[in-house]
């Protein structure tokens, strides 16, 4: 393992997973499409296999829409996102900044946004 290991839980604590950090390291960013704007949600970029299911697993419900590609994962006691799989790489994960252990979003405002409304899986 090359990159930094994080442990992110969501609000109740059934749901804990464990993922490694790119190469970008702690830089969570957020997505305009259709979901992520209503969510809001900072996440940083994880590779999606390094993606360990510590706790939870039976607990997590998977939302997709639009080319079913992504797949967003919540808690069903809680109902906190924790991640999802991406859709611009299937390879990586986005992990929820306020799920992970230690880590408070606001010390990352602003945030940069990624364009998910002009997506090239749309055209």
């Amino acid at each position: 393992m090359t990159g930094t290991l994080i442990t992110a839980r969501c609000h109740c604590g059934s749901v804990v997973i464990t993922a490694e950090l790119k190469g970008r390291g702690m830089s969570p960013a957020r997505c305009t499409c259709s979901f992520c704007r209503r969510r809001q949600a900072g996440n940083v970029s994880c590779a999606y296999s390094s993606l360990k299911i510590l706790s939870g697993a039976e607990q997590l419900r998977c939302y997709q829409f639009g080319t079913k590609t992504a797949e967003h994962y919540f808690c069903g006691d809680c109902g906190i996102y924790t991640h999802h799989r991406r859709r611009s790489d299937p390879s990586e994960i986005g992990v929820n900044i306020g799920c992970i252990d230690g880590q408070d979003p606001t010390d990352y405002e602003p945030m940069i946004w990624h364009d998910g409304v002009n997506h090239p899986a749309d055209t």
